[in-house]
């Protein structure tokens, strides 16, 4: 699969690892600009892709910064002690990305629409993460060393309020400035193998619902005026894909000569203007798995002094 292929298509790819594997495919070379870091842990695989110049960025699709994808099939299996090997992994890559004293104030912001299941990554990471603002005001005899002042909010799409979501998070930023905002959202994927097994990490922001051609209002240092962190983790992976990969498969079983598919996939997926996306059948579960890595993830890192065994005093 080629890049012509995914313009055709109208599909931008969420997963900047993604992006550097159909370059280097077609190129067979690094991309200049791009420099790459590698680390094993016994239930993970990390890559860090910096893009460091503007042709990089042009080549890539993707704005200069640092995305650490984290690869971790184990995710998807009933392994809670993975998980937490898991989240602690996510914890000290996630502490690279900010520099904040601890008495700097953090904004988590879920992003997503809670009521369609793959898009409800957002809402729930924040539904489980250790928020403290209000007690610092309020209850502060409640706090322990190494916490910092979290606050969380899950502002919906636009569907449901009639508000762009950067406009709302804009606002929130301008009442109580936070230091730095931690997005969450639900992603897409160029490969069914990284649904629920990736974890991407950006210090570029983000751009809700890019990956599934419903580009909103970005969410990022620009428009916020505080540095932007993302989070987020495949949960559909695109049909026109899935049928080009099972074509070129299928080509190369048989012995018969590559074509081009593009024509006949998007004939097929017309009744969807050639937009269809899909999920697993127990996509329920494995957000909920995911949610609680991350929500574990995001309260080590932001609160270095509490016990992950606590966590639960604080909730919520």
């Amino acid at each position: 699969m080629d890049s012509r292929f995914l313009r055709s298509m109208g599909i931008t790819l969420d997963l900047a690892v993604e992006a550097r594997e159909i370059v280097r495919g077609e190129t067979g070379r690094e991309i200049p600009g791009v420099r790459v870091e590698r680390a094993n842990y016994d239930n993970a695989a990390v890559t860090t892709v910096h893009i460091e110049d503007e042709t990089a960025q042009s080549i890539m699709g993707k704005p200069v910064g640092r995305y650490t994808t984290i690869e971790a099939p184990v995710i998807r299996v009933n392994n809670q002690q993975a998980h937490r090997e898991v989240a602690e992994i996510l914890a000290k890559h996630l502490t690279m990305l900010f520099n904040l004293s601890m008495e700097d104030s953090v904004l988590i912001v879920g992003l997503g629409n809670w009521n369609a299941t793959p898009d409800a990554l957002g809402p729930k990471v924040v539904d489980k993460c250790l928020v403290t603002r209000h007690l610092f005001k309020y209850a502060p005899q409640e706090l322990r060393g190494g916490m910092r002042p979290v606050s969380a909010l899950a502002p919906g799409v636009l569907g449901i309020t009639g508000i762009e979501t950067a406009e709302i998070v804009r606002g929130v930023v301008e009442k109580i400035q936070p230091k730095l905002i931690v997005a969450i959202d639900s992603l897409a994927a160029r490969s069914v193998d990284r649904i629920a097994t990736t974890v991407q990490l950006a210090d570029t922001g983000i751009n809700p619902g890019s990956g599934i051609g419903n580009r909103r209002s970005a969410i990022n240092e620009e428009t916020m005026g505080v540095k932007v962190i993302a989070i987020g983790v495949p949960t559909v992976a695109h049909a026109a894909v899935i049928a080009q990969d099972a074509i070129e498969k299928y080509i190369q079983s048989t012995g018969g000569k590559p074509k081009d598919a593009s024509r006949a996939i998007s004939s097929v997926l017309e009744p969807f203007g050639g937009n269809l996306t899909v999920t697993p059948k127990e996509i329920d579960t494995l957000i909920e798995d995911a949610a609680k890595i991350i929500s574990g993830g995001i309260s080590m890192a932001l609160h270095p002094g509490i016990k992950p065994e606590d966590y639960a005093y604080y909730l919520h």
